[in-house]
């Protein structure tokens, strides 16, 4: 008997076995509907004299000339990069400090941890708005003010935590770090959660110290997610005007009018659509060089 050839078939395309193409086409379509789209509006508005004020746009370069030379955008900017830079450094500082003292409190058996991240997190679902109301409360400089009638009750002076242009800051970054330190904790709390326990109880072993453990193990460990940590925060952060124009209003001055706020500002104050789309640009072009710059000291594969 003769062998019967063996029949060979073409291979078939990705697409044909059903590949990840026709999966990915629906996200592609939502990330181009949400999101691509509307930046595309935004980049053709900036070459527009567009206006709220309901005349014709035509095609014009004057917006770019007048929110990029504006004397006022280095102000904000430096504020932008204050408030972003303490913010974010505040918000990871002190999400780190309570995911700590919670997984160790569970390792310990200690009551209360569930009482403590839900205390955390009721912060973090408060509307910026009313967050911004309720410090401005706190920090009021009128007889009610809570923050000032504690320091006069321990024989302290007050502060003019909303007048005076450094504490206004101060008092924006405060109030930004207390809402956002939640989302720190938990993104934190959960990669604590999968560092293996051998490696504290090897450290222990060989005599090293708690602050020897939390350098050499924890933030190693921590890497990863503290740069993703910092990337999340920072775009949000950045894009926060919520707080600001409610605690202070930008105010006094310029002292705390950030970026996301003069976008807001320059379009529903000012009327200016091309001019708001202009910095609607820039915002989105820091957030991305920013993001980038982070990302790039993400550990790249499993051998480091």
């Amino acid at each position: 008997m003769t062998a019967r050839p063996e029949v060979t078939h073409p291979p078939r395309s990705r697409l044909g076995r059903g590949g990840p193409f026709p999966w990915l086409l629906p996200v592609g379509l939502t990330i181009a509907l949400f999101y691509l789209i509307p930046i595309l509006d935004a980049l053709r508005l900036a070459f527009t004299d567009a206006s709220l004020l309901g005349r014709e746009a035509r095609f014009s370069l004057d917006a770019f000339g007048a929110m990029l030379g504006s004397p006022a955008l280095g102000t904000v900017l430096r504020n932008t990069g204050v408030y972003v830079v303490a913010s974010v450094t505040g918000q990871m500082a002190l999400g780190l400090v309570i995911a700590l003292l919670v997984v160790r409190g569970e390792r310990h058996r200690l009551p209360g941890m569930v009482a403590v991240r839900t205390i955390v997190l009721a912060a973090w679902v408060i509307p910026g708005i009313a967050n911004g109301v309720l410090w401005q409360m706190l920090f009021s400089e009128a007889p009610f003010g809570a923050v000032n009638s504690t320091l006069r009750l321990i024989g302290l002076p007050p502060v003019a935590w909303l007048s005076d242009p450094g504490m206004a800051m101060v008092s924006v970054i405060l109030a930004t770090v207390w809402q956002g330190t939640a989302y720190s904790m938990i993104l934190l709390y959960a990669a604590l959660r999968t560092i293996d326990e051998t490696l504290y109880e090897a450290a222990a072993v060989d005599a090293a110290t708690p602050l020897e453990r939390f350098w050499f193990i924890t933030l190693p460990e921590l890497r990863s997610a503290l740069l993703v940590n910092a990337i999340l925060v920072m775009v949000m952060t950045l894009n926060t005007f919520d707080v600001v124009i409610a605690l202070t209003g930008g105010g006094p001055g310029r002292a705390t009018e950030v970026l996301a706020l003069h976008t807001y500002t320059t379009v529903f104050r000012g009327f200016d659509l091309a001019g708001g789309s202009v910095l609607a640009i820039l915002l989105l072009m820091i957030s991305m060089l920013a993001a980038i710059g982070i990302a790039a000291a993400l550990p790249r594969g499993e051998g480091r």
